[in-house]
């Protein structure tokens, strides 16, 4: 067992809070086959990254802003394989409303969708791709849900899928737990720890001054 004091708690998305792979896969595969990229190279960068940074790398001839709009709509509508994640309910359930948050890589629409769906809260502090100039794993999405929380970013502790989110946090100067949800333990090896489901992390006052003291019943990894 790991133990971890914070005063905020902030989430992923996609992967933590809600299992959305394989629409993500599906619509991505949809996009490749009728923009002519191979699926598979999207597949390998996609997860974790903003759609606008996606599309710009690898098809660079196109309206990025135009097919961000028709790829996270076709996300939005979509809710075939999209479920809660297990633990998440849980888990939210012990964090007080102020001091957790959600940092994505989807628009606030998509996100905002997949949440209600999923019949899971909307956060007081919700960042996403709108929201930032630069996406992970550039250190900006988590300093700014920081920021609207009202913490110092060595406070919070955030939760993570992709290697991508990782190394935002840690350049953010955060300490994160891996959830090997998408990615195996290799590849979230920059985590401070990791856990195969969100019901292996339990929540409890730490002390004073809201901060909570977070144990956790997987691997110690990391730094």
């Amino acid at each position: 067992m790991q133990q971890f004091r914070c005063t905020a708690v902030l989430f992923d998305l996609d992967g933590v809070l809600v299992d959305s792979t394989r629409s993500v896969a599906r619509l991505w595969r949809l996009w490749a086959a009728e923009t002519g990229v191979d699926p598979e190279r999207i597949l390998e960068i996609a997860h974790g990254r903003r759609t606008i940074e996606v599309v710009r790398q690898l098809a660079p001839a196109v309206d990025a802003e135009s097919e961000v709009r028709k790829i996270e709509k076709r996300e939005a509508d979509d809710t075939d394989g999209v479920r809660v994640m297990p633990g998440a309910y849980d888990l939210l359930s012990t964090l007080p409303d102020a001091q957790w948050g959600v940092v994505t890589s989807g628009t606030n629409y998509l996100a905002t969708s997949r949440l209600r769906r999923a019949g899971l809260p909307i956060p007081r502090v919700l960042v996403s791709a709108d929201e930032v100039t630069k996406g992970k794993p550039h250190p900006e999405p988590y300093l700014k849900g920081a920021q609207l929380i009202g913490v110092a970013p060595a406070d919070c502790l955030v939760i993570e899928d992709a290697p991508a989110g990782v190394q935002s946090a840690r350049a953010a100067g955060m300490k994160s737990i891996g959830l090997t949800s998408t990615y195996s333990a290799a590849e979230l090896h920059e985590a401070d720890a990791l856990v195969e489901s969100l019901g292996q992390i339990h929540v409890g006052l730490g002390g004073a001054n809201g901060v909570m003291l977070l144990e956790v019943f997987g691997r110690r990894h990391g730094r």
